[in-house]
C-alpha cells in the first residue's frame, strides 16, 4: 500500500481555554492537490503550525510519509511557505535562496535559479537588491522560488496566491500544475475557491476547528446543492 504523504489523526490544539482544533481527521494521498478552506480564524494556520511541529499538539497524531511529524526526519521531504513570508530584509535575493539551499544541502544553479525567476515573472535584477527593497508581490515571488526550487515530494503552501497580480497568480497555477504532474504532493490552502476548484484534486473545509465537509470540488458542490464554489462553501459553514 502506498503511504499517505500526510495524515492527521483527531489532532486538537488549545490555546489556554481556547479550543482551536477539534479532533481533526485528515488524510492525503501522496501525488494530490489538496486545498485546505476556511474563513479566518477557522483554524488553518494552526492546522499547519501542528502539523509542521511549530506547535505542541494537545492530542492526536501527525504523520508525514509515515513518520511522526516530530522527528527531525519527517520533515526532510517537505517545502514550506507560510502565508506572512519576511525574509531578512538585509539579504539580497540570491542570498536568500542561496542560504535557503545550503541549509538543504542543495547547489546553488544560478540557470535554474533564472529559469524559477521567469516562471514566476519576477525580474532577474531582483536577485542583486536587498529584500527591504522589495514589494509585497516581489517577496512573494521571491519565497516561492525559494520553496519550489528545492524540488520536495511534498509542499506545504499557506495561501501561496498572496500579493500576486493576475499574471503571476497564473504562472504559479502552472507551476503548481506541473508539479502536480511530476508527482509531488501539494497542499494549499486559499481563500479564492475558484482556485481550489481549478486546481486540487480534493479540498477539506474547516470551521470552528472542525472538518466539516472533505473529498472533491464536484462532490462538495453535490452535496450542498450549489452551482458554484463558493455557495456550496457558504452553506456549509452556515
Amino acid at each position: 500500500m502506498n503511504v499517505p504523504a500526510l495524515r492527521l489523526q483527531q489532532v486538537t490544539k488549545r490555546y489556554g481555554a481556547a479550543h482551536v482544533l477539534h479532533g481533526v481527521d485528515l488524510e492525503l494521498r501522496a501525488g494530490e492537490c489538496f486545498g485546505l478552506v476556511g474563513v479566518n480564524g477557522a483554524g488553518k494556520t494552526s492546522l499547519i503550525k501542528c502539523m509542521l511541529d511549530f506547535c505542541a499538539l494537545d492530542g492526536g497524531s501527525v504523520e508525514i510519509f509515515g513518520q511522526p511529524h516530530h522527528r527531525p526526519a519527517a520533515r526532510q521531504p517537505l517545502g514550506f511557505l507560510p502565508e506572512r513570508f519576511t525574509p531578512p530584509y538585509y539579504l539580497t535575493g540570491a542570498d536568500f535562496i542561496r542560504y535557503l539551499l545550503t541549509l538543504q544541502g542543495l547547489p546553488y544553479d544560478p540557470q535554474a535559479v533564472a529559469a524559477m525567476l521567469a516562471a514566476l515573472d519576477l525580474d532577474r535584477d531582483a536577485l542583486k537588491r536587498t529584500v527591504r527593497s522589495y514589494s509585497k508581490g516581489m517577496t512573494q515571488k521571491l519565497g516561492l522560488a525559494a520553496c519550489l526550487l528545492a524540488r520536495k515530494p511534498l509542499y506545504v503552501l499557506d495561501e501561496p496566491m498572496s500579493g500576486l497580480d493576475p499574471k503571476a497568480r497564473a504562472l504559479l497555477k502552472d507551476q503548481l500544475r506541473s508539479l502536480h504532474q511530476a508527482g509531488s504532493t501539494v497542499f494549499l490552502t486559499s481563500h479564492a475557491l475558484a482556485d481550489v476548484d481549478e486546481l486540487c484534486d480534493r479540498m477539506a473545509i474547516l470551521h470552528g476547528g472542525q472538518i466539516r465537509f472533505s473529498g472533491t470540488p464536484a462532490e462538495c458542490r453535490a452535496q450542498f446543492g450549489a452551482a458554484t464554489l463558493e455557495q456550496a462553501f457558504l452553506t456549509c459553514i452556515a
